[in-house]
């Protein structure tokens, strides 16, 4: 089995050799890198709380898994990535606004530092929907 990756043009550029997304043939599943608040038109974080940040974060989540062929629907499993749990109540709220039931699962840990000095890091797997 050989991997496949996606480039998203509509998602900020990789800021390190990585692909924004890699699938593996025959198995259905799409790992996308994560993904910081980063504006594709400024390459900048953007401005604001953990809120702003946590929908650009999916916003930008969302670009990569369109130029995959792929939606929020096929979303199985979330991990996301603060800098402080102080934030993952912001975070959640938003989180609540972008997935509906049923939830795919999610993993949320505190790290040290992220990228760029984000707030926020969202990774996430798809599923290819059985036709």
């Amino acid at each position: 089995m050989t991997r496949t990756t996606v480039d998203a043009p509509a998602a900020p550029a990789a800021i390190g050799p990585y692909a924004h997304a890699a699938t593996a043939p025959g198995a259905g599943l799409h790992f996308l890198s994560g993904q910081t608040p980063i504006d594709p038109a400024t390459g900048r974080l953007v401005d604001g709380d953990i809120g702003a940040q946590t929908r650009q974060a999916f916003a930008n989540l969302r670009a990569v898994l369109e130029a995959a062929g792929l939606g929020l629907e096929e979303v199985v499993k979330v991990n996301v990535y603060l800098t402080s749990m102080d934030d993952f109540q912001g975070m959640n709220a938003v989180y609540g606004e972008t997935f509906t039931a049923p939830y795919p699962a999610r993993t949320t840990v505190a790290v040290a530092g992220l990228p760029l000095g984000a707030r926020v890091e969202i990774e996430l797997v798809a599923a290819t929907p059985q036709r």
